[in-house]
C-alpha cells in the first residue's frame, strides 16, 4: 500500500513541476516577446509605441481623459512602454506611480527612477500619440488636488501625506516644449 502512495506521490510531484516549468516558460516568453511589441500587453511592459497619429502643435483639451481608464506610456530612454493610470486637472494631464516606498519598487518598478531621470516620453490615448516631459511633483498645493483627482477616479484613496512620504510619486505629463527635461517641481 505504501508502494502504491509513493509511486502516486512521484507522478503528483512530477505533474506539478511539469505544470510550473511549463507556466515559467510561457510567462517568460510572453514577457520577452512584449518588449518587442508596439506597446505593453495586460501582464509586460512593451517596446516603443510606433502605431499611432503623432500629434502636434497646440495642446488638445484634455478634459476627455475623464472618461479613459489607462492610456500607454513610453520613456525615450529607455524605450519601453507601460500602461498607467491618468486624471487631468485645469488643463493638464498626471500620473502616479504607487508603492515606490517598498520591496516591489526596488524589484519592478523601474520606470518612475528612469524618468526622473530622463523625463521624455510619448503617451498613447485613443490611438493618438504626444511627446511628453514627465515632471514629478513633490510638494505644493498642487499635490492636493491631484490626489483628490485620482482618489475620486479611481478606485483607490491616495493622500498627500503618501507623496511627502515618497510612497507615492506623481508626474505631470508636460508638453515636450516645456524648458524641463524630467525633473522636480
Amino acid at each position: 500500500m505504501s508502494r502504491i502512495s509513493s509511486t502516486f506521490m512521484q507522478k503528483l510531484l512530477f505533474v506539478c513541476a511539469t505544470l510550473v516549468l511549463l507556466s515559467v516558460s510561457l510567462l517568460g516568453s510572453l514577457a520577452i516577446k512584449a518588449q518587442f511589441s508596439d506597446g505593453p500587453s495586460v501582464l509586460f511592459s512593451g517596446g516603443p509605441l510606433i502605431a499611432g497619429e503623432m500629434v502636434i502643435g497646440q495642446e488638445p483639451d484634455w478634459s476627455f481623459v475623464r472618461n479613459i481608464r489607462t492610456f500607454e506610456l513610453q520613456l525615450i530612454n529607455p524605450a519601453n512602454s507601460r500602461t498607467l493610470w491618468v486624471v487631468e486637472h485645469d488643463g493638464k494631464l498626471y500620473l502616479n506611480s504607487n508603492y515606490m516606498g517598498g520591496l516591489r519598487q526596488r524589484l519592478w518598478k523601474r520606470w518612475p527612477e528612469q524618468a526622473e531621470r530622463d523625463g521624455r516620453a510619448i503617451m498613447r490615448i485613443e490611438g493618438k500619440r504626444y511627446q511628453r516631459n514627465l515632471v514629478r511633483i513633490k510638494t505644493g498645493p498642487i499635490v492636493e488636488h491631484i490626489t483628490q483627482a485620482f482618489t475620486e477616479k479611481y478606485p483607490v484613496e491616495m493622500t498627500a501625506a503618501e507623496v511627502e512620504a515618497e510612497e507615492l510619486w506623481l508626474f505631470e505629463l508636460a508638453p515636450r516644449n516645456t524648458k524641463t527635461n524630467g525633473g522636480l517641481r
